[in-house]
């Protein structure tokens, strides 16, 4: 037992060296070790660590040349063009179930798509007046007009 009062020291490092960071944070980065088994490994503090780890992306991204407001702009163009992307599909699916009259979007699409379809579809036929989406629906095909005319 502790009979004297101890006055607890932080425990002192030494300096660690340009490459042993840059080996640390690549070792952790690339998953051959993690930041506890580093801490333990280099006699390093883990919040040292996760410092150099901060320091290190930032530094990337500095290379990069993209800053947050560039990359949120980036990807809110990205979203922009893959919601283009799925209108236009729904378009076509929907025009499609239109003209043949099968539902294909609810036998394989999730229900928020297939509704989503389902609106276009009726909005369709708002705008249309009718189910004549391309001017192909309502018209006699070649085997009705010849099964009509031999009956």
């Amino acid at each position: 037992m502790k009979t004297q009062k101890e006055h607890w020291r932080k425990k002192s490092y030494q300096k660690v060296t340009l490459e042993t960071k840059l080996l640390v944070v690549d070792q952790i980065l690339n998953g051959q070790v993690s930041t506890n088994s580093a801490s333990k490994k280099y006699d390093v503090p883990r919040t040292t660590i996760t410092y150099w780890l901060r320091k290190y992306s930032t530094l990337v991204q500095q290379n990069t040349g993209m800053s947050k407001q560039d990359e949120i702009k980036k990807l809110k163009e990205r979203i922009e063009e893959l919601e283009f992307q799925k209108d236009f599909q729904q378009d076509i699916i929907a025009d499609m179930e239109l003209i043949t009259g099968v539902d294909m979007s609810k036998k394989s699409l999730p229900k928020t798509l297939a509704k989503e379809i389902e609106r276009k579809k009726k909005n369709r036929i708002k705008e249309n007046g009718s189910m004549d989406v391309l001017g192909l629906v309502n018209k006699p095909s070649t085997k009705d007009s010849k099964s009509n005319k031999s009956k």
